[in-house]
């Protein structure tokens, strides 16, 4: 009894308290972490908000296509998806006159003359620097071009034109070497003459206005133009987005397509969607996310619009690249019209004398600022001051 005593008189009023405040510590501590949600502030964040459809797609855009009768082959200058200026040389296209032999003629008039080249030097004594040294030129761009094509990295367009640039460097450097060579002048003199000879039956088509060129086609090119897309109605757009190609003329049926001259920064979109309620105004400018290999997103300007039965056609119009849409006609899409807005935690807004509003924090200072809610979701409400610069970006506010 005696040693319970002597223990309470060792824990002073001090050592008590001191306990206590530690216990109290600790479990506000705990509480805290356990209860993050009870924060006093938080600050005002930017974010987008808005009304959004899903659709369907068909691209109109704004290209020419080019076509030929009688096509045998096409020989291509131009890069694709290059872009390309007025006069500029895009292809030659070979018609229905040319014909194999003529080629099988040049072949055998080149074939000679590689084997006068290689008569010649195999009988030269003297050592020839500059044609060891265009030789080994035309082997490695040879070699870098075999390594490309099994699957090396590098661009097989530029190192076919850096070969091709190298063996007639090779070549012109014989023709002089050898000029008075009697035999091999008059090969190549035919030689010549027989290129000619398939000019003749060759044509060279120029771009007849500034664009981006491309030899590839789906047939739309021809009824779906930027001129008139506006006549189909939703009916003929579904038609469409489903497969059906616009019908050609009977002139254009008979023809090959050569390639199309895209303009580089305006398009247009058919956008149909299934609202009953959505009536988008003329004029207005949307985002428009197009969902593809890789998503896209531009702004968006209605033209008109269209309701028949239960879909809408909504036509716009895109003043941005075309290169992402440049080989898509059909997609999927969404249509938006956001707005940028301050957001807090719901738990920021108070009311007062029947106004809603957030308490903003400066120091020692709380002020109520009259805020009209655009929309709360997920435990975050959009908001703007009733008076404008009262409210930005970045203030803190407290919660309730």
């Amino acid at each position: 009894m005696n040693e319970r005593n002597r223990v309470r008189r060792r824990m002073s009023g001090g050592q008590v308290f001191f306990i206590l405040l530690i216990l109290l510590i600790t479990g506000y501590i705990t509480y805290t972490y356990l209860f993050p949600s009870v924060q006093k502030y938080a600050v005002i964040e930017s974010d987008s908000v808005g009304q959004s459809y899903n659709g369907d797609c068909l691209i109109v855009r704004s290209e020419i296509p080019y076509d030929a009768e009688g096509v045998t082959s096409i020989e291509y200058v131009a890069d694709e998806a290059s872009m390309v200026f007025r006069n500029t040389t895009v292809c030659y296209v070979y018609s229905s006159s040319y014909n194999q032999r003529e080629i099988a003629t040049l072949r055998n008039y080149r074939e000679q003359i590689k084997q006068n080249h290689l008569r010649l030097l195999n009988a030269e004594i003297a050592y020839d620097q500059k044609i060891m040294r265009l030789e080994d030129e035309v082997l490695k761009r040879a070699e870098e071009l075999r390594k490309i094509v099994h699957g090396a990295s590098g661009n097989l367009i530029n190192q076919e034109k850096l070969l091709t640039s190298a063996i007639s460097a090779r070549q012109n450097y014989l023709r002089q070497k050898y000029a008075d060579n009697q035999s091999l002048t008059r090969l190549h003199d035919d030689e010549t003459a027989q290129l000619k000879r398939i000019e003749s039956w060759t044509k060279q088509y120029t771009a007849t206005q500034d664009g981006i060129v491309s030899f590839y086609s789906d047939g739309y090119e021809y009824g779906l133009t930027s001129t008139d897309f506006v006549r189909f109605s939703p009916q003929d757009v579904r038609a469409m987005i489903g497969g059906s190609v616009p019908e050609k003329t009977t002139v254009q049926k008979g023809r090959t397509t050569i390639y199309r001259l895209v303009r580089p920064n305006v398009w247009n979109v058919l956008f149909l969607v299934s609202d009953p309620t959505w009536n988008p105004l003329e004029g207005q400018i949307y985002k428009l996310f197009i969902f593809g290999f890789e998503d896209t997103v531009v702004d968006a300007q209605v033209l008109s619009s269209t309701r028949s039965g239960g879909d809408l056609l909504v036509r716009l119009e895109v003043r941005s690249n075309v290169m992402p849409v440049l080989y898509m006609r059909t997609c999927q899409a969404e249509l938006g019209e956001y707005v940028n807005s301050m957001v807090v935690p719901q738990s920021a807004l108070y009311r007062l004398d029947g106004a809603n509003g957030v308490v903003v924090v400066n120091g020692e200072s709380r002020l109520f600022v009259p805020v009209r809610v655009i929309r709360q979701e997920e435990g975050r409400a959009f908001i703007e001051a009733l008076q404008p610069g009262f409210l930005s970006i970045g203030q803190t506010v407290m919660l309730f």
